[in-house]
């Protein structure tokens, strides 16, 4: 084990940022090391449960107001514009108190800028898709085309030269750090065979110790359990999907379900005898105890159900959540119903059918051997350890 040293992890204040590699903070510091962990007030309570530094920076992100930008331009902008915000703040933390290590948030791309002008180490750790062969190139040029984009390229490409990172061709630095830890399965990454396994290795999702069994148990005399959980940490569900949930699962024989809400729902009073309503919290706990999900299959909600084996019935919201059904379909792990096709009978056939059979079954459980292989939080904290003992400066 390397000596204790100095990480400093920078984030991107959003909920969905952080939550993914929380653990591997926690992890880093229970091994001795001193972690610094550099976002915004929002998240304070969060990032100091882990035992790391607090280093308060103001973030120029909508986080209050969620008033993101349809435009992909625009939206991009808002990262940009952040990491010109933030540099400055973390160049007044870090210059007299470097770190050995820096760890940064896919969207922080001042973490990068700053390891880079102080010739320091750096680790991208990404919770979502990472580029594979030729992907940044196509993206680049099709972003390209877009309204403004070749002015937004033209600045970001300025900001580099100016902040001092060696880096300066935008395409390889927003889309081919040189080291990156992905915590999601591998399965779950389009064209993993195309991905640079040199730069890239997938340690899958990262929990603590125990977190699996800590909250829930199975009611007794429920033979089966049924997960109702199309909430996030930044996303409340369709209320009619969750009444059609209700309509197809009341009085099931044999099942208890449980019903994760939002909340500001208007289900608590009414709910079927075999319901359990429950305020959103990370499902994990009550996963290791599930039969089958409904899911809006986030990327985070999808990675949780192959790491607990669950088969799913997805109800994707958005092109980003299609994308993950679409891919949970084709694994034989699911079935899809868009929200528009959402009815009593849609929701309770995808059940009968994910449980009935047993192909269904058999995936899932090989799907669940090879994502717990890939070695969550402390793979992710050997191999942030590893660089350490690579890039230690002094």
């Amino acid at each position: 084990m390397p000596r204790p040293a100095h990480i400093a992890m920078v984030g991107t204040p959003l909920v969905g940022h952080v939550l993914p590699s929380l653990e591997i903070i926690r992890e880093l510091v229970a091994r001795g090391h001193r972690v610094t962990y550099a976002t915004a007030d929002p998240l304070v309570e969060l990032i100091t449960s882990t035992g790391a530094e607090l280093v308060g920076i103001t973030s120029t992100l909508p986080v209050a107001d969620r008033s993101w930008p349809q435009d992909p331009i625009a939206s991009a902008s808002l990262f940009l514009d952040e990491a010109t915000a933030v540099l400055p703040q973390l160049r007044a933390a870090y210059d007299d108190d470097p770190a050995d290590l820096y760890l940064y948030d896919v969207g922080a791309y001042a973490g990068r800028a700053l390891a880079e002008a102080q010739g320091r180490g750096f680790v991208q750790l990404s919770a979502a898709h990472v580029a594979w062969e030729g992907a940044q190139e196509e993206i680049g040029a099709a972003f390209a085309q877009l309204p403004g984009g070749l002015a937004y390229r033209a600045r970001f490409a300025a900001w580099l030269t100016r902040c001092g990172a060696v880096t300066t061709n935008v395409a390889e630095f927003t889309g081919h750090p040189p080291r990156v830890l992905a915590m999601i399965p591998r399965a779950m990454q389009p064209h993993a065979d195309h991905v640079d396994t040199e730069a890239v290795t997938f340690v899958g999702p990262c929990f603590g110790t125990g977190q699996e069994q800590d909250g829930w148990m199975r009611p007794a005399g429920a033979k089966k359990v049924l997960l109702v959980s199309l909430t996030g940490s930044a996303y409340l569900g369709p209320q009619e999907t969750y009444h059609q949930c209700v309509a197809a699962f009341a009085d099931l024989p044999g099942w208890h379900v449980v019903l994760q809400t939002g909340g500001g729902s208007d289900l608590v009073e009414r709910v079927p005898r075999n319901f359990e309503v429950r305020p959103w919290v990370a499902p994990l706990p009550i996963l290791e105890h599930a039969d089958a999900w409904v899911t809006h299959t986030s990327v985070s909600s999808s990675s949780e159900g192959l790491y607990a084996g669950v088969p799913m019935i997805a109800v994707p919201n958005g092109p980003d959540q299609c994308l993950h059904a679409d891919r949970l379909v084709e694994l034989g792990v699911a079935r899809r119903i868009d929200t528009a096709h959402v009815t009593a009978a849609t929701l309770r056939t995808a059940l009968m059918e994910l449980i009935g059979d047993p192909q269904v079954a058999a995936r899932s459980a090989w799907l669940w051997s090879e994502v717990r292989a890939e070695g969550g939080t402390r793979r992710a904290a050997d191999l942030i350890e590893e660089e350490l003992a690579g890039d230690r400066v002094g």
